[in-house]
């Protein structure tokens, strides 16, 4: 069954009465008696997130006999809806604004829907693929020695293998383990220092192109010195024979090849 989702228009209507309308219809999935509240709570939500200007976007009313929820744009922020929408379009809108079309679209396939964002004349702006879209595929699994670093943040297991979990910011690996032995000597750390776990991973390569971390085996670690940058940058300029002490500035040089320097 086919119905219409949220309403925010501009068309040659909206311009005389100040209001513009878009319309999200999501088709083959729910109907409006069975679409549950929290769901259709979340197509809301990032809708609002595409179209921006949420301080000039309002609920109108919803209608009877599907779900159609209408929302008027005041006069003042139609044209940024509009620029807004047209580069969601061309994939030149802000970071936000794309996450939003990607997760409506995520949305729309996990309710094995598919849908359009049309505008107030019923012509199509942007088509959702949903559950029509190919599937990414995935690689893997890879073996491959390597390091993680982190705070230990747990340590546990009651038979010869010790589970570790490691907590990279908000990033957390709970598919680390060890021996008894190298548990015994991580204990000291936990919820301390940044320590650097070496071992063998096992990664799968998936569809979006990320990595993500199956398994762990640690086989040794080292526990990292917490000093600040400068000292650090000190110490490498202190060591003979290399270009630290000739650079101008090496705190901009580390940014620069990290990719955060502001320039």
């Amino acid at each position: 069954m086919i119905f219409q989702l949220c309403s925010f228009v501009i068309g040659s209507r909206g311009w005389m009465d100040g209001m513009s309308t878009y319309t999200l219809r999501i088709a083959e999935s729910f109907s409006a008696a069975s679409i549950p509240l929290a769901r259709l709570a979340e197509y809301m939500a990032e809708l609002a997130k595409l179209l921006g200007e949420t301080d000039h976007v309002h609920l109108n009313d919803v209608a009877e006999g599907s779900v159609l929820l209408r929302a008027d744009v005041d006069l003042p922020a139609v044209p940024a809806v509009q620029r807004r929408v047209i580069a969601v379009r061309n994939g030149t809108a802000p970071d936000e604004a794309m996450r939003a079309l990607n997760r409506l679209d995520d949305l729309l396939a996990q309710d094995n829907a598919v849908g359009q964002l049309l505008d107030g004349d019923g012509a199509e702006i942007i088509p959702f693929p949903g559950k029509t879209r190919p599937i990414p595929l995935s690689y893997g699994p890879f073996r491959e020695e390597g390091t993680l670093e982190g705070e230990v943040v747990r340590i546990g297991g009651k038979d010869s293998t010790i589970h570790i979990q490691l907590r990279d910011g908000d990033k957390v690996y709970s598919g680390c383990a060890t021996t008894k032995e190298i548990a015994r000597r991580l204990a000291p750390h936990m919820l301390g220092p940044t320590v650097r776990l070496h071992g063998t991973g096992t990664w799968e390569r998936l569809g979006d192109g990320a990595w993500e971390l199956k398994s762990f085996r640690i086989s040794d670690f080292e526990v990292l010195e917490d000093i600040s940058l400068a000292d650090a940058i000190a110490r490498l300029r202190a060591i003979p024979g290399n270009e630290w002490p000739n650079l101008p500035d090496p705190v901009e040089t580390v940014l620069d090849e990290r990719g955060s320097s502001p320039h």
